[in-house]
């Protein structure tokens, strides 16, 4: 009997709130695990959960055992990668969440050539615009915006990349270029909308040291990035884009800058930037493995965005 593949189905479940859902997390059938869970009980000869067709809950003992045993994969990992870090490649399973617009423009182009360097690793990369559960969904790390920060997670500033201000030509000929923050306001203005929890995003500038978060009027909201972009190379409005989504619109000039280094008129203060954070639940969840996705990240980016490794090898990012 594989007691750690029992335990495995047990944690699963309980993170996942289901069987179908810890399935999906190992990648086996729902009624492995189910039987797994039951062949576990029968070794502990104590029921863990409380099962029907509808819900799922840990009993008294179950709870106690999973808090004993919910972090045995991990510390397994560590294991593995202290005893083989000098003798092996990366290898094995690296799953990172990412909020959409970094993962679409800047992650996925660059995982091809991170897989090609280490074709051990069996990477995914999952996209959540809110809040990504490392427990539940198996993560090895995420990463985030600053505004999406959570005190469960260990956090470091990897990436700090420019938000332009953008405009289409046309919606600057009709309505001509804000000189100031104050001024937004009397502009239509094309607003992210947060999933995690349903705000608008607010736009933050600097000007002379001082922060200034102007009132905003919204023409066009949406949750997503991408469909912002094209809503104000449309016309619709002003909108904040990060320097990675702009670029490609203000290179065809389908988007004109108002801040920055092309901007096309006087604009008083400076957006404040995109900190991309790397977010881990525990220091020593930076095995060697993500490390290797750090520094191959690192590489990529941009020299002016990137931020300064702790070490030389990627060690001791978060």
């Amino acid at each position: 009997m594989n007691l750690l593949q029992l335990i495995r189905s047990f944690v699963c479940t309980v993170e996942a709130g289901s069987i179908a859902g810890g399935a999906r997390s190992l990648g086996i059938s729902a009624a492995a695990v189910s039987q797994n869970i039951a062949r576990l009980e029968a070794e502990l000869g104590v029921r863990l959960l409380n099962r029907s067709p509808r819900s799922l809950a840990l009993t008294e003992r179950g709870a106690r055992y999973f808090e004993q045993v919910r972090e045995i994969d991990r510390q397994l990992e560590r294991a593995h990668q202290a005893a083989t870090v000098d003798d092996e490649a990366p290898s094995g399973r690296l799953r990172i969440a990412s909020s959409g617009a970094f993962a679409r423009h800047v992650l996925a182009p660059m995982l091809p050539s991170l897989r090609a360097r280490h074709p051990r690793l069996e990477l995914e990369l999952r996209v959540e615009d809110g809040f990504a559960d490392h427990a539940r969904d198996g993560l090895d790390a995420s990463l985030r915006i600053q505004e999406q920060l959570e005190d469960t997670v260990v956090a470091r500033c990897i990436a700090v990349i420019p938000f332009v201000l953008c405009a289409a030509p046309d919606y600057m000929a009709r309505h001509g270029s804000p000189s100031n923050p104050e001024q937004l306001a009397a502009h239509d203005c094309v607003l992210f909308r947060q999933p995690a929890d349903g705000r608008h995003l607010r736009w933050g500038f600097v000007r002379d040291g001082q922060r200034i978060v102007p009132e905003l009027k919204p023409a066009l909201v949406s949750n997503d990035i991408d469909a912002i972009a094209a809503m104000t190379a449309a016309g619709a409005g002003i909108s904040r884009l990060a320097a990675f989504v702009a670029e490609p619109y203000l290179a065809q000039g389908t988007l004109v800058a108002l801040t920055g280094q092309e901007r096309v008129a006087q604009f008083d203060a400076e957006p404040e930037p995109m900190r991309i954070h790397m977010c881990l639940s525990d220091r020593r969840d930076l095995t060697p493995k993500l490390q290797s996705f750090l520094q191959h990240l690192h590489s990529c980016l941009p020299a002016a965005w990137r931020q300064p490794l702790a070490d030389g090898n990627g060690g001791g990012a978060a």
